[in-house]
């Protein structure tokens, strides 16, 4: 075990759950805090700055995904492990592109998600061994999300919510309707515009629209 506990932030919005979760971590890792809804755990992880948080997909007020980005929009240091009762591909596909390190589900034993947050701790990504495949099939097209490098150097520099906010923003969308269509907050939504007109170095949304045409990514 490493020499420190890591530092340890738990979300969820079923007490019993959480306590389960409590009880078989120990004291090998160090709770920091834990929360029941999206936007009181967005405020506590921010402040208490904790390693790796463990969060469930589905919440009411966005769920998992939501706390995922709008915390990373944020403080893009703290990492991210679901912890689901879900291994349907799309619950693992979009909190890997929200930013999450890792998918498990809530089968996983004490040891092994003490293992596993570790591992998030460390920089390494953790995948409950069927879900893995779901992860590989989904960012095979670079495109779709956080894939591999495109060849396209000015679009390899987005992250994969950038590129989701630039596809709807050269489609016309409002910042609301965006935020509507990827489950996130309008203030979150212009944070990610924001940084992809500064990243592509462009002016404004009829740039930006011109710009994703010309590469047939709208």
């Amino acid at each position: 075990m490493p020499e420190t506990r890591p530092k340890v932030f738990l979300v969820d919005d079923h007490q019993l759950f959480r306590s389960g979760v409590k009880a078989e971590l120990g004291d090998a890792v160090e709770l920091v805090g834990e929360a029941d809804e999206v936007a009181a755990a967005v405020e506590l992880v921010l402040e208490r700055q904790p390693e790796v948080v463990l969060v469930d997909v589905h919440m009411p007020g966005g769920g998992g995904r939501a706390v995922i980005e709008e915390v990373l929009a944020k403080n893009g240091d703290v990492r991210f492990l679901a912890l689901s009762v879900s291994d349907a591909p799309e619950d693992v596909i979009g909190v890997i592109r929200a930013g999450a390190r890792g998918y498990v589900t809530k089968t996983i034993t004490g040891p092994e998600l003490v293992a596993a947050i570790e591992r998030v701790r460390d920089g390494d990504a953790v995948f409950s061994p069927r879900l893995a495949g779901f992860v590989l099939d989904a960012f095979a097209d670079p495109l779709s999300g956080d894939g591999p490098a495109t060849g396209d150097a000015d679009l390899d520099q987005l992250t994969a919510r950038e590129r989701d906010v630039l596809r709807y923003l050269a489609r016309g969308y409002t910042y609301k309707e965006i935020a509507g269509q990827l489950s996130i907050s309008v203030k979150t939504v212009e944070t990610h515009a924001s940084a992809v007109l500064r990243k592509l170095q462009l002016s404004n949304r009829h740039e930006l629209s011109r710009w994703a045409s010309d590469r047939r990514i709208v």
